[in-house]
């Protein structure tokens, strides 16, 4: 086996082929250009086989100065360009030495959410399973795959229902993540429906509710992007879009926890935005600047 190469005992029980795969790829061999490979191991929380996409850029020497990126949604990685853009970014000096690891979606609907409490329709049960999965294996298994003890900071990121769930999973465990990156999260998400007499945003969604009722979590760093142009719905009747309308609320949410901006809190509300990985990627550079960009 190469030195500095870590394969998991559930690594194993997908075939000696995987092996030999993953040794070809060498995915964290010396380069001066950025490196793509993926990589797959059964995850015991999730009960089933968890599909990587990994991009490094070139290492260190030292390795403790390794920037950890956790990107939901990893299926997506060619739609949102991130290869290109990370490997440009860094061959123009403006971010640091990083480790991206994307995790294609199993069934989204259901473990992505809020951990503990599905929405009104029992979307998001399995999200509690999703959290335990990044928490007790994806990051371990990132740092014994990179060779660390400990990133130099740890951000999770996410677009749409996968921005929702990046940002339950890192309020979950400030411990681990330093930062969180949500385009275009799912705010809406709530636990009764909008037919229900009884509804009400500060009550009702389900995010919203759960961050209301926690205390401030030391430490972590917030970046937002939505877009005016995602959807026309406008619950409040207030000419603003439930996108946009959500987004703000949240963050005038963590500012009323004394979580300030634009120390704490990064915002980008692009007027023309769609909901789609088009737009998204004409902000991934920003939001990797902001994350991991030299002056960090």
């Amino acid at each position: 086996m190469h030195k500095g190469i870590w394969i998991p005992p559930d690594f194993l029980l997908l075939g000696m082929h995987r092996i030999f795969l993953f040794l070809f790829l060498g995915i964290f061999s010396a380069c001066h250009r950025t490196k793509s490979g993926s990589d797959e191991f059964y995850s015991r929380h999730l009960q089933r086989s968890v599909q990587l996409k990994i991009i490094h850029t070139p290492l260190p020497e030292d390795r403790r100065a390794l920037h950890l990126l956790i990107i939901n949604d990893g299926q997506e990685f060619n739609a949102f360009r991130v290869k290109e853009i990370v490997d440009s970014l860094f061959q123009k000096g403006m971010i640091q030495p990083l480790v991206v690891v994307g995790i294609e979606a199993g069934d989204r609907m259901q473990e992505y959410g809020v951990a503990g409490r599905p929405d009104y329709q029992q979307r998001g049960s399995k999200a509690g399973d999703y959290d335990a999965f990044i928490n007790d294996e994806l990051y371990p298994y990132a740092k014994k795959m990179a060779g660390v003890r400990k990133f130099l900071s740890v951000t999770m990121a996410g677009c749409s229902l996968g921005g929702l769930s990046a940002f339950d999973i890192a309020w979950n465990h400030p411990d681990k993540i330093d930062r969180v990156g949500v385009f275009s999260g799912s705010f809406w998400w709530r636990d009764k429906s909008l037919e229900d007499s009884s509804y009400s945003d500060l009550t009702n969604r389900i995010l919203y509710s759960k961050v209301k009722a926690s205390r401030k979590k030391p430490g972590l760093h917030f970046w937002f992007y939505v877009g005016g142009a995602e959807e026309t719905a406008d619950r409040d009747k207030d000419g603003i879009t439930d996108a946009v309308d959500d987004t703000r609320d949240l963050i005038d949410l963590l500012k009323s926890k004394n979580i300030s901006a634009p120390g704490d809190i990064s915002y980008i509300e692009n007027k023309a935005g769609h909901h789609d990985y088009e737009t998204w990627t004409q902000f991934l550079p920003a939001f990797l600047i902001w994350a991991v960009g030299k002056s960090n």
